[in-house]
Parts: structure tokens; sequence; C-alpha cells
């Protein structure tokens, strides 16, 4: 018993590290943000960052990691069992939905996708398959089950939905955050519907 209540209260520990690390990354950058700074908003001792992360750059590949993981899951949840039309709507709802949760990971996702030669990048990479993997065996689906245009080009149709995801979603929350997500997701299928 007082294993498990040691685990957890690790787990709660790195979990306030992730999110004091998400949000200073987000607002100032990985560079500008220390070791020190991430122990200060997570409220804990310096020493406690290096016992949970060998390094500021660990700690970065375990966030990101963990960041997807969570995004992926809730991918997987929101298409379980319903059929491939419906299935995209759940994916572009469950990612709005995601990003309004944790607006400021997915500001860090947008500005660290597509930068290079970081020693992250490979894992951001795997990470980016994982979620954008979802949504192309529900693309899959749907071109499987006639559903979805023969022709489809299944690998860029979904690295395309979970760009244009991340995107409007970011946009939304920054520039129209009183937008009800109902609102954003009705006009984000109406664009994926008629772009052709």
């Amino acid at each position: 018993m007082a294993m498990d209540g040691r685990s957890r209260r690790r787990e709660d520990t790195r979990q306030r590290l992730y999110e004091a690390a998400v949000e200073l990354i987000a607002e100032q950058g990985f560079n500008e943000t220390t070791v020190d700074d991430i122990a200060l908003r997570a409220n804990v001792a310096k020493g406690t960052v290096y016992y949970n992360f060998k390094s500021k750059s660990d700690l970065f590949k375990e966030l990101l990691r963990h960041g997807v993981g969570l995004l992926t899951e809730e991918f997987r949840r929101a298409v379980a069992g319903l059929p491939p039309r419906e299935a995209v709507r759940a994916l572009v709802r469950a990612q709005l939905a995601y990003i309004q949760r944790y607006q400021a990971f997915a500001q860090l996702l947008v500005s660290e996708m597509w930068r290079t030669n970081r020693e992250w990048q490979q894992t951001l990479a795997l990470l980016r398959e994982q979620a954008i993997g979802v949504i192309a065996e529900t693309v899959q689906a749907g071109v499987d089950s006639g559903d979805l245009p023969a022709d489809l080009d299944v690998r860029v149709a979904s690295a395309a939905l979970f760009g244009v995801g991340l995107v409007v979603a970011v946009d939304w929350l920054v520039f129209q955050p009183e937008r009800p997500i109902g609102d954003v997701e009705e006009a984000m299928l109406a664009i994926v519907r008629r772009v052709a």
C-alpha cells in the first residue's frame, strides 16, 4: 500500500513538472526556460527535477511523449465503435477538446513540430506518427468501406486533418476564445468537406 502511495506521489510530481515545463516553454521558448524556472513553477526543489529527469532535454522528450500519448488515447477513445464518417467528426471534436484543455502544450507542439536539428526531433516524429496513425486507420477504414473516396491519399489526408486541427484550435483559443467549440468544429468540418 505504501508503494502505491509513493508511486502516486511520484506521478503527481511528474505531472506538475510536465505542466510547469509546458507553460514555461510555451511562454518563453525552450532555450530560455531553465530547470530553476521549472522547479519554481512546479513548486518543487531543483533536485526533484533531476531526480525525475536526467536533464532539461530529457524532461522535454518525456513531456512530448506524455502529451502526444494523451492525445493519441483521446483519439482512440473517440473513434471506438463508430462508422468512418462519424469517426472523422469525432476525431475533429476530440482534437479541439484536447487542445482546449491543453492549450500551452498545443502551442508548444505547433512551435516545435517543424523545427530541425533538435535532439528530440526523432521523438517528435515518432509521436506525430502515433497520433496521425489513429487518424490514418480511421480514414483508411472509410476508404475501404466506400464511405470516403477510393482515390483519397490516406497519408496526406490524415496529416492534413491533424495539422489543420492543430492550427485551427490554437488560432481559435488565441484569437476567438469566446467562440463555442461546436461552432469551431462545424466550421472546420465544412472546410474539410468543401476544399477539393
